[in-house]
């Protein structure tokens, strides 16, 4: 998280950002009276220990977010992802840019809320990886200032085929009486594409903006205990690996080819910048697919002819070989030669050897040493698993996260950030 990443949405006249449209999902919601319901929650006690992690750090602290890893593509939005980072807040960020406002935009929330898992031992944020599915569970979380309320406890799962599910178990109070002064809440899924601008404080330099192209909103007066929303994600331009497909399939409308980056898009993803930056909008707009398809053959002429020759060619390359064989066999070997190339060979193998014996050398010394600055050096760097720490400032922003990165196998260490008021 830093500076230099400026978060906004698109103008209007550019804007994809639709709550109803169910463009990129289709959604349905079941009820307490609902079988499917309760079908939909994952009960993380019949799972091994093993898979299922309760977040220690995020378990006791206000406003902290971690990163992991799945173990599976995930797709959201059309795009495939392999990690996210767990809010306290009750939401999922997805972007690969961490920063400030991550209530902003790139978002999965089933209740996106000012919860303090701080102010009660109870209260815990685990997760859950079996290789399909993966799913975080906020726990009996309270909302800070209104401990009396009691406690929420709600679940998302993300499926490797792309289908989330919200799922709420217990919810003491409406969420429209939430206040979202210092804190913002939202439920629903967002994205966002990172483009450079001119920064407005030089011509000179560009700067990093997040503009959200698209956001699903739910109904908050529809959530209440034992309610669920499932998303089923609908095609999308991206999956589609070739012109034709991308030109005349019926699953989506609005793609376009760009034969540049081997890319079907609508112009409105993740990868826009680059999108932008290869003239991809005039070639989507200008070109043909056939065009494609007569280029190719043409490229790849000379390599089935050389790949393929016909028989007759064939035989005369083989008996032409034959004769200059037959043909050199009756001159004088060329002595000369034969001793340069030993000599080639004689160097390397010497080069080859002395190598071996400096190394052998610097291992011995290294053993017989250990406490000379270089060797110790070494050793220190080879024990330990080393991860610096960065720090950052909020800027008064009351929904900014502090991010922390998990122990154990992965990534040790702290990025802190000063609370807020």
């Amino acid at each position: 998280m830093g500076p230099g990443v400026a978060v906004d949405t698109l103008p209007d006249n550019m804007t994809h950002m639709v709550a109803d449209a169910q463009k990129y999902y289709r959604w349905r919601r079941t009820g307490p009276e609902d079988r499917r319901t309760e079908d939909l929650w994952v009960d993380l006690s019949t799972f091994k220990q093993s898979r299922v992690r309760v977040h220690g750090i995020l378990s006791n602290s206000h406003r902290q977010a971690a990163r992991v890893a799945l173990s599976f593509n995930f797709p959201f939005y059309g795009h495939y992802l392999r990690q996210i980072t767990i809010a306290t807040g009750g939401f999922i960020f997805t972007g690969e840019i961490t920063h400030r406002m991550l209530t902003a935009t790139q978002y999965i929330a089933p209740l996106m809320a000012n919860f303090d898992p701080s102010f009660s031992q109870n209260s815990t944020v685990m997760y859950m990886d079996n290789g399909n599915l993966f799913v975080v569970q906020w726990d009996k979380l309270q909302l800070q200032g209104r401990e009396k309320e009691g406690p929420f406890t709600f679940q998302v799962a993300l499926h490797s085929n792309g289908t989330v599910i919200f799922n709420y178990r217990e919810v003491p109070l409406p969420i429209q009486q939430i206040n979202s002064t210092e804190h913002p809440v939202k439920v629903g899924m967002s994205d966002a594409f990172m483009a450079l601008l001119p920064s407005p404080h030089s011509s000179d330099s560009k700067r990093q903006t997040i503009y959200e192209y698209h956001r699903v909103e739910i109904d908050i007066t529809k959530i209440i205990s034992r309610s669920a929303f499932e998303f089923t994600p609908l095609p999308t331009c991206l999956q589609h690996t070739t012109c034709d497909l991308c030109v005349m399939s019926n699953l989506t409308t609005g793609c376009g080819w760009c034969n540049t980056i081997q890319r079907c898009s609508e112009g409105m993803d993740r990868h826009r910048q680059e999108w932008l930056d290869y003239n991809c909008p005039e070639q989507a707009k200008e070109s043909i697919c056939e065009d494609y398809s007569q280029g190719s053959p043409e490229g790849s002429t000379g390599l089935s002819n050389n790949s393929a020759p016909d028989p007759t060619s064939s035989s005369s390359a083989i008996l032409a070989d034959s004769s200059v064989t037959e043909d050199s066999q009756t001159v004088p070997p060329n002595f000369t030669g034969a001793t340069e190339n030993t000599a080639i060979i004689a160097g390397v193998v010497a080069a080859l050897l002395l190598l071996v014996v400096l190394t052998l050398l610097a291992v011995y010394y290294i053993s017989s040493h250990p406490t000379v600055a270089p060797p110790f050096y070494l050793m220190q760097r080879r024990t330990n698993n080393y991860w610096p720490s960065m720090k950052f400032r909020n800027q008064g922003c009351p929904s900014s996260y502090t991010e922390v990165e998990l122990g154990g196998h992965e990534k040790e260490g702290f990025i802190e950030a000063e609370q807020c008021c």
